[in-house]
Order: structure tokens, then C-alpha cells, then sequence
């Protein structure tokens, strides 16, 4: 696969019970530039989207008169993806520029990411793009507080709405965005009220660009060494440390608190990487310990092709097909980039596990015998 494969970019927007998700969701149907974007609404109940919007409904699906199409899951969300695959192909309804999710505001976010993922027709006709999740500035600090799911949200989020904030003191939303970031400090922060939250633009994450099918990986990776091409890996350590440090001493204050075990971090790797290699560390990771490891995102420099850089996205034991890009996004930066997102899964084991694959001498003989003798439960994944 490339990057100009013609699989439909799918975003998902999240947050918990009234966050906000439907007034914005209300708000973007109304952009003319996501027309011919399907809007799955995976809600228990009636969603109230303004019915001034709707033109006609059949077979379960609303057509909104600025040429959308709604409709509510119906059995499977893999089912209902299908369906609309399906009607694509046959004509009869306009090709789709785009899908996005609307997920319940109780749920975990991993399962429907992992319907997009891991059935492998789905993941032929479309991609997961990115997550967006609406976070209440009023009722923020007590979701999270309360609700493991709602830490999960905002973990996996590539980029975050805050809501309400014009009913929360200047103070309380600075509070917020320092506990949003302790969970996610690669998530990019915007303000709902503003006119931009309500445009399409809010779900081009970098992955799939509609126009161009290109990757904006920098973007989609959010990361922050992008650009810093001087003694790369010494920064990624130390920046990285040093916010792991934060995120402990702040955990340390907050150890009732939901999330307080989620941590963000991001390898770099200036060597292209052994095919073999990655396939045991993928395979080892998402086996022992896919239900702690809530996202990877990756661009890869394979010792095979390295002209041509590997694609990785998982959450939990599920990952996408890889994907190969026709070329590096940024000729002058071959680097291998991840970013992994863990809940209960310390950094340093799996910077440990990572080194020991990729021939770096860090793990102790005692560490790499043990890793040796763990037994790879996942078929392996063809790169």
C-alpha cells in the first residue's frame, strides 16, 4: 500500500456525556467543505441533530441537504461500514470524501478505533485518519476524575476540543489544559468556541489528506523533535524525560485520580531497521502487553527499502495493515519516529525492549534472556 491508496479517511470524535460532541457535530455539518462525508452516530438514544439539516431518509440513513449522509450504527460498526463501502461501489450513493464516528460518551474509544483497524476489508477501503475529543471545560476535572473512559479519550486524541469555556473561570481552563496535557502533551488544544472548531478542517490529523491522499506525518505524529536534526536521539531522551519526571512528580499529587498511569513518549531511531526486527518488537508488545500499549503511531526506516518508510498505527493488539509511503515526507529526515501511548506500561521497559531488537546494547543479559524466552503469542505481521 502507499499513501495514494484510495482508502476513505475515518475520524473519530469522542468526549464524554455532554461534552459537547453533537452541538459541534451540528456545527460542522454545516461547512460545505465535508460534503460527501458520512457521519456514523454510535449513540445509545436519539442524538438531536438539527433537523433543518435533513432532506430525506431511507434504509437507515439520513441525507442532509448539504449532500451528507447520517446514519446510526446499525449492528456492527464494521457492518454498517460495509454497507456504506457497498453503496459506494454500486452507485448509489456519491463516492464518500470522508467518514467520521461519533462515539458513544461512555465508551472506551479502542473498540471502535479497532473495528477501523482490524477487519481486514475494512482496512483495505478506508484508513483511520484521527481521534478528536471534546473535553467539558465546566465539568472536565470530575469526568476525568471519575471516569477511567474519559482519560482513555483524551489519551488517545490526536487533538483536543475544549468546550463550554466561556462558562469556566480563565483560571479553571488553564487548570484543565495542564491535566489534559500530563495525559496527552502531543494533543494539539482548541478552543470550541472559536470559529475554527466548527470547520473540517478539525479532522485533518495528517494521516489521509482527502485532497491529495499525501501524509503530513510531522503533523499526524505531533512531534516536536521534527525539525531538530542535531544529536536527535540525546533530545528525544532528555525531552522526554524530563516531561516523564513532570508527569510523576504530578501523579504523585493525584494518585486517586484516573490516568494518573498513562504516559506519552516517542522513540527515535536513526538507523534503518531490520524488517525481522521490528515484526518480534511489534509482535512481543502488542502480545504481552497490547491491553497497556492504548495507541502507536510510527514512520519507519526499513533496512529493505529505505527510501520507502513504513507506516505503523495500532491500538492495543490491533494494528492497521502497514502501510508504505511512495517516499519520505521530509527527504532530509530519514529518522524512525514513534510515538506510543501506554497505560500501566513503563517507558523505560519499553525503550528496553525496542533497544534490545534493534541491537542497542541497554538491556542487561538477565532482561534480554527473559525477553528470549517470552514466547510470541500473535502471528507475526507481514512488513
Amino acid at each position: 500500500m502507499t499513501a495514494s491508496s484510495n482508502a476513505v479517511p475515518v475520524s473519530i470524535l469522542t468526549g464524554f456525556l455532554g461534552a459537547g460532541k453533537t452541538t459541534l457535530l451540528n456545527r460542522l455539518l454545516k461547512d460545505p467543505d465535508l460534503s460527501d462525508t458520512a457521519v456514523i452516530i454510535n449513540e445509545f438514544g436519539d442524538v438531536s441533530l438539527d433537523h433543518l439539516l435533513v432532506e430525506a431518509s431511507s434504509d437507515g440513513i439520513i441525507e442532509l441537504s448539504d449532500g451528507c449522509l447520517c446514519c446510526t450504527v446499525r449492528g456492527e460498526l464494521v457492518d454498517t461500514l460495509a454497507d456504506l463501502m457497498d453503496r459506494m461501489q454500486s452507485g448509489r450513493i456519491r463516492p464518500l470524501k470522508r467518514v467520521v464516528i461519533e462515539t458513544t460518551g461512555l465508551a472506551d474509544p479502542a473498540p471502535v478505533l479497532q473495528s477501523v483497524m482490524g477487519n481486514p476489508i475494512i482496512a483495505q477501503s478506508y484508513g483511520l485518519d484521527g481521534v478528536v475529543t471534546v473535553v467539558d471545560a465546566v465539568n472536565g476535572f470530575s469526568t476525568l476524575d471519575n471516569h477511567e473512559e474519559a482519560a482513555k479519550q483524551v489519551a488517545m486524541a490526536d487533538r483536543l476540543v475544549i468546550s463550554k469555556s466561556t462558562l469556566a473561570s480563565a483560571e479553571g481552563v488553564a487548570a484543565l489544559k495542564a491535566r489534559l496535557a500530563t495525559l496527552n502533551p502531543r494533543a494539539e488544544f482548541i478552543d470550541g468556541d472559536l470559529p475554527e472548531a466548527g470547520k473540517a478542517e478539525l479532522f485533518n490529523c495528517g494521516l489521509y489528506d482527502p485532497g491529495t491522499k499525501s501524509a503530513d506525518v510531522g503533523r499526524w505524529l505531533q512531534d516536536e523533535a521534527h525539525h531538530d536534526h542535531q544529536d536527535h536521539e540525546h533530545h528525544d531522551h532528555e525531552h522526554h524525560d524530563h516531561c516523564s519526571h513532570d508527569h510523576e512528580g504530578h501523579h504523585h499529587h493525584e494518585a486517586n485520580r484516573h490516568g494518573a498511569d498513562i504516559r506519552s513518549f516517542s522513540i527515535v531511531h536513526d538507523r534503518p531497521i531490520e524488517p525481522m526486527a521490528l515484526e518480534m518488537f511489534i509482535d512481543l508488545l502488542r502480545s504481552a502487553h497490547g491491553e497497556k500499549l492504548l495507541r502507536m503511531k510510527a514512520i519507519v526506516a526499513m533496512s529493505d527499502r529505505p527510501d520507502r518508510p513504513l507506516i505503523l498505527h495500532g491500538v492495543q493488539s490491533v494494528f492497521h495493515p502497514p502501510q508504505r509511503l511512495a517516499a519520505w515526507p521530509d527527504p532530509n529526515d530519514r529518522r524512525t519516529r514513534m510515538v506510543i501511548i501506554t497505560k500501566g506500561l513503563e517507558e523505560a521497559f519499553v525503550r528496553d525492549l525496542f533497544d534490545a531488537f534493534t541491537g542497542k546494547p541497554s538491556v542487561d543479559r538477565a532482561d534480554r534472556q527473559a525477553l528470549e524466552d517470552n514466547p510470541l503469542a500473535v502471528p507475526g505481521m507481514k512488513l
